[in-house]
């Protein structure tokens, strides 16, 4: 039962979705490169039973020139041949394995000198991430990306939408408590408008006089006192009542 539905859920997203090219082609490159890499480690650990590297007349031949080779075999036959099905998957497969063999010793390509086991050599593994990344989006379907960026937009124009709402409720009650430049501001603004909703209104609102009790209308009563009083008054009846105290004196 479970082969049956793995071969259920193969069909419904990859056969009918029109991606088994693409699905055997990024099979055939991630194992064909898993394969190579693992035969280049056990060649230089002198495995006795593996196979050593392929050597004509005393020259070494590098896996890349096997990889290209497919590549241009297979390039060549499904741009001017395009066969049909099954061959077309078979095509998907070799151009994988070709591929994964030739993007194994990308740093040979970059350096051109044998960097393999060497510092230089990582490049050919960054070169596998990305061509990996890249076909793996390919193959999940630019469709599904386009859905998922739609997905995302709705939400964003949901918290945009819902944020606005905020705002304007804020400046309602920033009005309500007759901080009038504070709503206005707030409404082109809303994060101000938010923190000042949340503050004190004046102590003769239409706010303070539905919602706050006395000891809350007191508190606004003198903060209101505090703000609209100038500056210097207090320190001139200090000085007034200092005078008058030293004349009395």
């Amino acid at each position: 039962m479970l082969l049956a539905s793995i071969s259920s859920l193969y069909d419904r997203a990859i056969v009918d979705t029109g991606r088994q090219p693409e699905f055997l082609f990024f099979v055939a490159f991630l194992v064909m490169f898993g394969f190579i890499r693992t035969s280049a480690h056990m060649i230089r650990a002198q495995v006795k039973w593996w196979p050593g590297n392929v050597e004509v007349g005393g020259t070494h031949i590098h896996h890349l020139v096997w990889g290209i080779v497919t590549i241009m075999i297979t390039g060549y036959v499904g741009v001017t041949v395009a066969p049909p099905s099954p061959w077309h998957e078979i095509i998907a497969v070799f151009f994988g394995l070709g591929m994964g063999l030739a993007l194994d010793e990308f740093a040979l390509w970059l350096d051109l000198k044998d960097v393999y086991w060497s510092e230089q050599g990582r490049k050919s593994i960054d070169a596998v991430i990305i061509a990996a990344t890249i076909t793996g989006m390919i193959l999940v379907g630019f469709t599904a990306w386009v859905d998922v960026a739609d997905a995302v937009e709705a939400v964003v124009f949901a918290l945009v939408g819902a944020f606005g709402l905020v705002g304007i409720a804020a400046a309602v009650v920033n009005l309500a408590k007759e901080k009038f430049g504070i709503a206005i501001l707030g409404f082109l603004i809303p994060p101000i408008g938010i923190v000042a909703a949340f503050r004190l209104g004046r102590p003769h609102s239409l706010w303070a006089r539905l919602f706050y009790g006395e000891q809350k209308r007191q508190r606004a009563a003198e903060r209101f006192a505090n703000r609209h009083r100038l500056p210097g008054r207090g320190r001139k009846r200090e000085t007034a009542s200092g005078q008058s105290a030293a004349g009395s004196g």
